[in-house]
């Protein structure tokens, strides 16, 4: 198993109630039913005002390396990264669990 992790901050000035956020917001929480890749979907908005915190969390897993390689050259996932390449940057982790 495979575990993909990834944390988004919001650029400078970016709201997360802004249409376009909440528009990515929507396209990644539909991921979890659209992708059969995935066998773990979480998704969700932090809830902490520490200053190092980020905005916005992944938490999925996957079988091994090639469902990983399916499910971000899955259509859906690239039209959500899409999205938020406009309004965030972010930091990414795989590994084995």
């Amino acid at each position: 198993m495979i575990r993909h992790l990834v944390l988004f901050k919001l650029n400078q000035g970016v709201k997360r109630d802004e249409p376009r956020a909440a528009e990515g917001y929507r396209a990644f929480k539909e991921l979890g039913d659209r992708i059969p890749e995935l066998t773990f979907w979480e998704c969700e908005w932090n809830i902490s005002e520490r200053p190092i915190a980020y905005d916005f969390a992944i938490n999925a897993a996957v079988e091994d390396a090639d469902a990983l390689r399916r499910y971000l050259a899955h259509r859906d996932h690239q039209a959500a990264v899409a999205l938020w390449r406009e309004f965030s940057t972010w930091v990414i982790a795989d590994y084995e669990f």
